[in-house]
């Protein structure tokens, strides 16, 4: 039996509204427990929870800490996020790497957090001290600063991507089989036996290259079953379309002639 997720902490968070922000985004990849140690404000704080959005539940149950030491005690492994460079020789991680490790600690049946500073200066190299490793992320050092959200959103994508890493299974419902290979060659068919009657392949010689070319565009399109229905049914249409507008301009044409015969003189009767 494995542990439970990662321990979000966040040490002197200092504004309500990021610790709402950081509970939604907890909510939004399946982490649950929240921890805090000495909050600038206070706690509860109301803000905290319009933050949210509705993601109550680290707030209703989050845990409140005078030191970090008390914070973490029940942990195994432990995580520092930080951007900057600091005075200990521990591991660096991205947060990827440290997703990955942190699952196989839970695997294992580890208790582990990830510690985020608060929003002015980050964690304090003491605080630093008492994990096993550095999380940072890799982001453009012409501007390094995230929000205390961003900085948890980011680490908590990581390690949701090791539950489950495909797309949510309401979408699935909607990625429709390809079409088997008789329905497309016949669309291929339809639609080069129309080109060739518009006159589309010149000259003659260049034919078999600009079917070659068609069939492999068409083809990237990997097409469902609806969709080369689709398309049959707007070559048909153009083509239908296309024997209408003939058939009035030949009547066009048979009019403008009949107008511009003159007709026959009466013959003159003395």
């Amino acid at each position: 039996m494995s542990a439970p997720p990662p321990v979000i902490i966040l040490v002197e968070p200092q504004l309500a509204e990021n610790i709402g922000a950081v509970a939604r985004v907890m909510a939004n990849f399946g982490l649950s427990e929240l921890r805090m140690v000495r909050p600038r404000d206070g706690w509860p704080q109301e803000r905290a929870w319009a933050s949210a959005s509705g993601a109550n539940w680290p707030l209703d149950n989050a845990g409140i800490f005078p030191t970090l030491s008390e914070a973490i005690a029940d942990l195994t492994h432990v995580l520092a996020t930080t951007a900057r460079p600091r005075e200990t020789q521990l591991p660096i991680l991205t947060p990827r790497q440290a997703a990955a490790d942190l699952h196989g600690r839970v695997a294992a049946n580890q208790r582990v957090g990830i510690l985020f500073g608060g929003e002015r200066a980050g964690l304090e190299t003491a605080d630093i001290a008492l994990s096993q490793a550095i999380v940072t992320i890799p982001v453009d050092e012409r501007f390094r600063s995230l929000n205390l959200a961003q900085a948890v959103a980011l680490n908590a994508y990581e390690w949701r991507l090791g539950v489950d890493e495909g797309p949510r299974a309401a979408f699935a419902l909607n990625m429709l089989p390809p079409a088997d290979q008789a329905s497309v060659l016949g669309l291929y068919e339809q639609l080069e036996a129309e080109l060739e009657d518009a006159g589309f392949f010149h000259p003659p010689e260049k034919r078999p290259s600009m079917i070659r070319n068609l069939r492999v565009a068409l083809g990237k399109a990997n097409l469902t079953e609806q969709e080369v229905r689709t398309l049959r049914g707007v070559v048909t249409a153009l083509s239908r379309g296309r024997g209408r507008v003939l058939a009035k301009l030949a009547a066009q044409k048979a009019a403008r002639e009949a107008a511009a015969t003159p007709e026959p003189e009466s013959p003159v009767r003395d």
